[in-house]
């Protein structure tokens, strides 16, 4: 079984608070399911199959009407936030089938958050998403990208968010340098909320910074802490401390809480979106009049293309059937190849016989 998979009972992202508004319609695809979404009139998000039960129109371009309902734009027929159709213009006189109805997803609003879950309904309250509380607290400044089309398998984004090795060469001159390699990995895991995860810790002192983390967070030489953490096939966290030598743990912390949320589309495509958080009384050393979230906001797109370059390479390998290749992993790889397994893990839960 290939790890390159869509993994369907998981809570995924579908997009921050701020951007659904009241009776605004969106239209998404997460592990191959076809979802339209939209906050009703109460300020509860709601999650349909995008696919009308007539003709399989796709109700996000549709309207919502004064009374709530959803009509789809090809015949009319309406529908509550339930899924259940509610009128048949065309057969006034007849009743509505029962089967007449669209399927519902599970919509979870966390966090300045809103996560669906696209697979068994009933294993649904087997696993919370994860936290990502920064992005609305009142000690935090929090930026978000907006959804990003990335053409690669999601466990591809995972893996690069777990290996800071590439930093050398992919991100050279900018966030990283040969010297990220050499810093010692420990490894993490475990279980919160029925959510397997796997995080690196990385520690070094006395650590020249690259060039954009001396920008970001004022300091040349640098005690530092940095961890990455899949804390589920939907969200993976990363959280940068820095200090100078020395000072770690005292008010002369920078830094940054960095959230990849990872959505796939199907199994070869997903939405990546991040979300950077710093402290709101932080400025940046590059420019003094920007706090230090803006500033990493603006620079970061920059380090995003490289690694969404190198994911699409990957993918165009990935299609290769691996006949005569053997893949080699490295010492640091462990977290990696441990993610790895979470997914097949996953994947074989969902599909009981491919395990036979």
């Amino acid at each position: 079984m290939s790890p390159y998979q869509s993994i369907r009972n998981c809570w995924y992202v579908i997009g921050f608070s701020h951007e659904f508004e009241t009776h605004n319609l969106t239209g998404h695809q997460v592990a191959g399911k076809a979802m339209v979404a939209w906050r009703n009139q109460e300020g509860n998000m709601v999650v349909l199959d995008n696919r009308c039960a007539h003709k399989r129109f796709p109700l996000s371009e549709g309207r919502l009407m004064d009374d709530g309902t959803l009509e789809c734009a090809y015949h009319g027929l309406r529908y509550n936030c339930e899924g259940q159709c509610v009128l048949i213009p065309s057969q006034p006189d007849v009743d509505i089938p029962k089967h007449a109805q669209v399927q519902t997803f599970p919509v979870i609003e966390q966090d300045g958050i809103v996560w669906v879950w696209p697979g068994n309904i009933e294993k649904s309250t087997e696993r919370k998403p994860p936290r990502t509380e920064e992005v609305n607290s009142d000690e935090w400044e929090s930026i978000d990208s907006g959804p990003m089309h990335v053409p690669a398998n999601y466990l591809l984004l995972i893996e690069n968010l777990l290996d800071i090795t590439h930093f050398y060469p992919l991100h050279d001159g900018n966030i990283g340098d040969v010297e990220n390699s050499y810093i010692p990995i420990q490894y993490e895991e475990g279980e919160v909320d029925g959510n397997k995860y796997i995080k690196t810790v990385r520690e070094v002192e006395n650590y020249t910074q690259p060039p954009f983390l001396a920008d970001w967070f004022c300091y040349d030489l640098v005690d530092r802490n940095h961890t990455h953490c899949m804390m589920s096939p939907g969200l993976t966290r990363v959280v940068m401390r820095v200090a100078p030598p020395g000072k770690l743990g005292s008010d002369d912390d920078r830094g940054y809480v960095l959230l990849h949320t990872h959505t796939p589309i199907d199994d070869r495509n997903h939405i990546w979106r991040w979300c950077v958080n710093c402290r709101k009384d932080h400025m940046s050393g590059g420019n003094p009049n920007m706090s230090a979230a803006q500033r990493v906001a603006s620079m970061f797109p920059g380090v995003v293309d490289e690694d969404r370059w190198a994911l699409e390479k990957q993918q165009e390998m990935v299609d290769i059937p691996d006949e005569g290749y053997n893949e080699l992993f490295l010492k640091p790889d462990k977290a990696l190849r441990r993610a790895r397994q979470i997914f097949l893990g996953m994947l074989r839960e969902e599909q009981p016989q491919a395990a036979k």
